[in-house]
C-alpha cells in the first residue's frame, strides 16, 4: 500500500479531531483473568497476567527508559505486558459480552494488543521498516467452554501500538492527544504495509486508532463473545507478549460530538461553542467551513 504515502496533512488533522472526540467514552477492556498457564520460555518477571487487563500501554519504561509507546518503541515492562510461553495460554473475560455489531468500524468487534514493533530504517528519523511480532493464536468464546479459533489472527503481530498521535517516534514525554484504543485500524492494512512510511505518514495511516489485531466475530460465526484466549503451540519459535484486549466502540452517529453514542444537549453545547468559521472542526457537519444553522438543523434532526 505504498500509495498511502501521499495521504494529505488534512487526514492527520482529521484523525486528531476524531480521536479527541471519541475519548469522551472510555474503551471497554477485558477485566478478569480467568486462567493463565505461563508455558515454557515465558520470562520469569513477565508472568503477571493482570498486566493484560485494562487499556493498552501508552507510556512505557517509567523508572528505566521512559518513553511514549509508538510503533518503534513498544511497551516492555512486566507491569505492562504478560508473556505466554510455548504450550501456555491466557484467558481473559469481559464483564459483558461483545456483540458482532454492524455499527463497529470496518466490522471489527475486538482488538488484541501485543507489543509488536517496527524497525527504523533511518533511526532516529522514524522511517518504518519491517514489523516484528511473536505470534500467538487467538480463540474466542461466548461461554468460556466452547472455543473457536480466529483464522489468520496473531495476538502479538498486528499493527504496532501507537499510544499518542501528537508525539514523535521516540518521544520521552507523553502526548496530549491519545489514540483511540477502541477504534480499529482499517483491516485492509497490514503491519508490513507501513514499510517505508515516514512518521507523519504512519500516524495518518492509523486514522486515530491505536493499532493491534482486529477480530471480526462473524469470521467464526459468533453473534457475541465474552472470553478471549491467547495460546501458543508447544513447538512455537517465539513467545508472545500481551498488553490488552479491547472491545470496539460503535461508530458515533453524525452529530455525536462528545462520542457518548447519543445526540443530546452536550452535543448541542459543543456545536454552539464552535459557532462561526470552523474549517475542519467536528461541529461542521455539512463540511462547508463554518458552523451555522444548517449544522444545527442536522444535529437536531438526528436528536436522540
Amino acid at each position: 500500500m505504498y500509495g498511502m504515502h501521499a495521504r494529505p496533512a488534512a487526514a492527520l488533522a482529521g484523525a486528531i479531531i476524531a480521536a479527541s472526540a471519541a475519548h469522551a467514552s472510555p474503551p471497554r477492556c477485558a477485566s478478569t483473568v480467568v486462567g493463565y498457564a505461563p508455558g515454557s520460555g515465558a520470562g520469569a518477571a513477565y508472568q503477571q497476567p493482570q498486566s493484560a487487563l485494562g487499556e493498552p500501554t501508552r507510556f512505557t519504561g517509567v523508572g528505566v527508559q521512559p518513553g511514549a509507546v509508538t510503533p518503534f518503541r513498544p511497551a516492555f515492562l512486566p507491569s505492562e505486558v504478560v508473556s505466554v510461553g510455548r504450550g501456555g495460554s491466557l484467558v481473559l473475560a469481559f464483564d459483558e459480552p461483545i456483540a458482532d455489531d454492524p455499527r463497529h468500524p470496518f466490522g471489527v468487534d475486538l482488538i488484541v494488543y501485543g507489543n509488536a514493533f517496527c524497525a527504523d530504517l533511518a533511526y532516529p528519523g522514524g522511517i518504518a521498516g519491517f514489523s516484528y511480532g511473536e505470534g500467538g493464536i487467538i480463540d474466542v468464546s461466548a461461554d468460556g467452554v466452547s472455543w473457536l479459533e480466529v483464522p489468520g489472527a496473531l495476538a502479538d503481530g498486528g499493527m504496532p501500538t501507537l499510544g499518542w498521535i501528537d508525539v514523535g517516534p521516540y518521544s520521552t514525554t507523553p502526548g496530549t492527544v491519545p489514540s483511540d484504543a477502541a477504534l480499529p485500524v482499517d483491516p485492509a492494512m497490514r503491519a508490513d504495509d507501513l514499510l517505508g512510511m515516514s512518521w507523519s505518514e504512519l500516524v495518518a495511516a492509523y486514522g486515530g486508532a491505536a493499532g493491534g489485531t482486529g477480530i471480526d466475530l462473524a469470521s467464526v460465526g459468533l453473534a457475541s463473545a465474552r472470553f478471549v484466549r491467547i495460546r501458543v503451540p508447544a513447538d512455537a519459535t517465539y513467545v508472545p507478549e500481551i498488553d490488552a484486549v479491547v472491545a470496539v466502540r460503535p461508530a458515533a452517529p453524525a452529530g455525536d460530538l462528545d462520542g457518548n453514542g447519543r445526540i443530546d444537549g452536550a452535543d448541542l453545547g459543543i456545536l454552539l461553542g464552535d459557532w462561526g468559521a470552523c474549517d475542519g472542526c467536528a461541529s461542521d457537519l455539512d463540511g462547508d467551513g463554518a458552523v451555522s444553522g444548517s449544522d444545527l438543523g442536522l444535529l437536531l434532526g438526528a436528536w436522540g
